[in-house]
């Protein structure tokens, strides 16, 4: 027997550094530890099969911090493991994403309904005022998730016009400007700052305001132009809220006004529009606005067909059907009825003769049936009258000058 007494017997051994045993299968060649016993612990480097399955762990942060530890450790060592763990991390970050766009467009509603029943503002927005505060809102949250080069993506104005569809090639961060400058109408009716600042407009009208902005922006608009969109958005919201009896001030256009609530109408109506326009460009779904919303802006369409009816009579262009008389102001005279279903759907009856006559329904010479949704891309000028999907029963004549006025409704 060997002698083990003396100063090296007496001196203790250090074993080596140990970490909290990862999960082993009985596939790496090592049992489980069995029922009530304590779990084993492994030594400092497993081996390379038991790391590369907890890569999934650690991508979702779900590894324990002893786990995480060597997990990390062997990143640093390996490169086939360190791609890997890179690409399972980008999955996951594609599949936790912060903002999601795919939301019904009245969940902002119920959500703001919600909370003012709890506690009401001081100062609420006026209702006709609503529908352009959702639709910008929605909008910023389309912008707030596209990434930096999306808001170069071209995207083509449309409108309609004599010759059919017309068009304008621009960028995302072009047609914020174009929304920009054309809400400028709006606030300067409030005696807020024009956005246009020293930029002089051959004329007051959209386009012209537009391509002016466009021609003096160097370089050419990008993401920066969100930021002072989002602040006029929010100061005129804010500031109809504090005037919320001047529904009635005029607000020009150009060579036409409208009164405030029905600008603010406009405004909504071409802000979902070209909202839609650009989630087609960088492949985002968008959803048409709230119910309520969209009968609004359908309204507002139907009670303009009349004056759109005799601009183009007013162009030379002859009025559908056989005219029986040219109804007094006030009286009852030729009328089609405009039957909108779907969301936001309604009826209305258009005078065909003045736009000063009333609505009819003794008097009804034609009627037609549209999808609301169908029938504001219409007016947008994104489906030709000749395309919509439109039933149509009567004086045929009447009911295509009516879906050719309400597709002269729109403009750039």
């Amino acid at each position: 027997m060997n002698d083990m007494s003396g100063p090296e017997a007496a001196a203790p051994r250090t074993p080596p550094p140990r970490v909290p045993a990862p999960r082993i299968s009985a596939e790496d060649g090592e049992p489980p530890p069995a029922a009530g016993t304590a779990a084993r612990e492994i030594p400092l480097v497993p081996t390379h099969r038991v790391l590369k399955s907890l890569l999934g762990a650690w991508a979702l942060a779900a590894c324990s911090p002893g786990e995480a530890a060597v997990v990390d450790a062997h990143l640093g060592r390996c490169r086939a493991c360190a791609e890997e763990a890179l690409t399972l991390r980008e999955a996951v970050g594609l599949l936790q994403r912060p903002d999601s766009l795919d939301l019904k467009p009245s969940l902002r509603t119920r959500v703001l309904a919600g909370c003012l029943q709890r506690r009401p503002p001081r100062v609420p927005v006026p209702d006709w005022a609503t529908p352009y505060d959702a639709e910008t809102a929605r909008l910023d949250a389309l912008l707030q998730d596209i990434q930096d080069a999306e808001w170069h993506a071209p995207v083509r104005l449309r409108w309609f016009s004599a010759e059919g569809t017309a068009s304008r090639r621009t960028t995302v961060a072009g047609v914020i400007a174009h929304l920009m400058a054309v809400d400028g109408l709006v606030a300067v009716a409030l005696g807020l700052p024009d956005p246009l600042g020293g930029i002089a407009a051959p004329a007051p009208a959209p386009a012209s305001r537009t391509e002016a902005y466009w021609r003096a922006a160097h370089p050419p608009p990008t993401r920066e132009v969100r930021a002072p969109w989002r602040t006029q958005g929010h100061e005129i919201v804010r500031t109809v809220s504090f005037t919320g009896g001047a529904g009635g001030m005029p607000v020009g256009y150009g060579d036409f006004e409208l009164p405030l609530r029905d600008a603010m109408l406009d405004r909504a109506f071409e802000c979902w529009v070209h909202a839609e326009d650009i989630a087609e460009a960088v492949s985002y779904p968008y959803r048409p606005p709230a119910p309520d919303h969209l009968h609004r802006m359908i309204d507002l369409a139907a009670r303009l067909l009349p004056a759109a009816l005799a601009r183009r009579r007013r162009a030379g262009v002859p009025a559908g059907g056989a005219r029986r008389h040219l109804a007094a102001a006030g009286a009852p005279g030729r009328s089609l009825k405009l039957e909108i279903e779907g969301s936001g759907g309604g009826e209305w009856l258009i005078p065909l003769d003045s736009p000063a006559a009333v609505g009819s329904a003794e008097h009804e010479v034609a009627h037609v049936v549209l999808d609301g949704v169908e029938f504001c891309r219409l007016a947008a000028g994104r489906v030709l009258p000749r395309d919509a999907a439109a039933g149509q029963v009567g004086d045929r004549e009447a009911i295509r000058d009516v879906l050719l006025a309400a597709a002269s409704l729109s403009r750039m």
